[in-house]
């Protein structure tokens, strides 16, 4: 039983870790439960890990024939970050993601 609580801990501690490495980066989580999210680290502590979490937005607009117009007829899209609380243990894994750069 000591074990086990054992490698809990220590795995519980990698997380804390990689989460400090990884802070202020554009990520991926992956929870315990399946769901899975990017969104940048913002602080972490003993228990608890803060992320801003990427959302994707697409705006409608009123209309107004003009703005259509603007868009040529496409609706506009944006990212919004959300701010929230995770447990660390709920954590499973996370990765840095990484953008390929274009010439």
């Amino acid at each position: 039983m000591t074990s086990k609580r054992n490698d809990y801990d220590r795995n519980l501690q990698y997380l804390h870790d990689e989460c400090k490495r990884l802070m202020y980066y554009h990520t991926f989580l992956t929870m315990k439960d399946g769901s899975t999210f990017d969104g940048i680290i913002e602080s972490v502590d003993r228990d608890y890990v803060i992320v801003l979490v990427g959302e994707d937005v697409i705006d409608q607009g009123c209309g107004d024939q003009s703005d259509e117009q603007r868009q040529f007829g496409r609706p506009r899209r944006f990212r919004r970050f959300r701010r929230r609380v995770f447990p660390l243990s709920a954590l499973a894994t996370l990765v840095l993601l990484s953008f390929p750069f274009r010439d």
